[in-house]
């Protein structure tokens, strides 16, 4: 009888999904398909400055300044790194991560990114000067002040290769990277499968570039994603983008080696950058309507769901009717302090990082646009 039931709820949410889908287009109408608003977000990210990318390229995941000042830096779908020129207010071509670019001129071609390279998270070691890049299929690479074609540094794991390197942050005192392997089994181009099937394969891990040795400081993760240590670097924090949360685990103090959630979320976190005063910005892809978190926390009817719907019904049916810009302001204890939005998706859509300058600029990157968003802090 029990499990007669159990079947009989899926089938329900089976078809509860699909009448979702069917009356998506009704924007006056709150069902479950629609994620909840945030009490005392602020809805000002329309009025941001677009910096539109180098012709050609597309999805600036992440953003990085350079021990100078100069940049930002940012990695794009064609396997490049861009640096913008301030100046002259254009953008130059960077680094590489693969050396075989024969066919790789096209701004989006998901098949070829394994062959081209797919940087994500950048970041500077600020005492080398070189720039480290995550790269989602050909893993944690480096490149020095010149800029030029990236030398990989780790590309597999215990046999194994990386199959999905997302996002890095580096320990400069103890010299060590921490960086995600988002799935062992699912690689960038099918995040919506990683993202609704319930995978927990996903890796927090440790590079310590002394001994060239790698180890894995957190396992089991839903889509590990965001990586940030805290300003003390007491801990470092991960973001489990399918669970719609971040957790910190702790390199010292009393609780060294432990793990506790940091923060739960509105809805799926992708990177996660420190600012100077010690607090965290988060950017989420999308917020979570009660119809996606249904499907993220029950693997059997994400899989089902795969199995009826092709990639781009599956990230709907995961980011709502009207996907838009959300950034959050944490405490280093986990508090959020401010939430910036651009509600009707003006300017920002599926944000992927948000990097705060000294000077209160915030630059707004994106996996799925063609520019750049700033926006000036009051």
């Amino acid at each position: 009888m029990m499990m007669k039931a159990s079947k009989l709820f899926m089938l329900s949410a089976i078809a509860l999904t699909l009448v979702s889908v069917n009356f998506a287009s009704d924007s006056d109408s709150e069902n479950v398909f629609r994620p909840v608003s945030i009490a005392g977000s602020q809805d000002v990210l329309s009025i941001a400055e677009m910096i539109q990318l180098k012709l050609g390229a597309f999805g600036a995941e992440s953003i990085a300044f350079d021990p100078n000042g100069e940049g930002p830096y940012t990695g794009v779908a064609d396997g490049r790194v861009l640096k913008w020129q301030q100046h002259s207010q254009t953008w130059i071509d960077f680094a590489v991560t693969s050396s075989q670019r024969k066919n790789c001129s096209r701004a989006f071609a998901p098949e070829m990114e394994h062959v081209c390279g797919r940087p994500l998270g950048l970041r500077f070691d600020h005492n080398t000067g070189d720039l480290y890049i995550a790269d989602a299929y050909l893993g944690l690479q480096v490149v020095g002040r010149t800029g030029g074609l990236a030398t990989p540094l780790v590309q597999d794991f215990e046999g194994q290769p990386l199959r999905f390197t997302n996002d890095l942050d580096i320990d400069d005192h103890d010299d060590v990277i921490y960086f995600t392997d988002t799935s062992t089994i699912y690689q960038r181009r099918q995040f919506v499968a990683a993202t609704a099937s319930g995978d927990k394969t996903g890796r927090l891990m440790k590079y310590d570039k002394s001994i060239q040795q790698v180890t894995v400081v957190l396992g089991d993760l839903s889509f590990a994603n965001g990586v940030a240590l805290s300003k003390d670097r007491s801990f470092v924090l991960v973001a489990e983008t399918s669970a719609c949360r971040i957790q910190r685990y702790w390199l010292k103090g009393p609780n060294v080696g432990t793990h506790d959630t940091f923060v739960e979320l509105p809805g799926f976190p992708d990177n996660v950058r420190l600012n100077s005063r010690g607090e965290f910005w988060v950017a989420l892809h999308a917020k979570a309507s009660p119809l996606a978190r249904l499907i993220t926390s029950n693997s059997w009817l994400g899989k089902t769901l795969l199995r009826k719907f092709n990639f781009q019904q599956m990230h709907n049916l995961l980011v709502g009717g009207q996907p838009h810009a959300t950034a959050i302001k944490l405490s280093e204890e986990g508090r959020v302090l401010e939430v910036l939005e651009d509600v009707k998706g003006e300017k920002l859509r599926f944000i992927s990082e948000v990097h705060e300058e000294e000077n209160g600029k915030l630059w707004i990157g994106s996996v799925m646009m063609s520019s750049l968003g700033v926006y000036q802090l009051s």
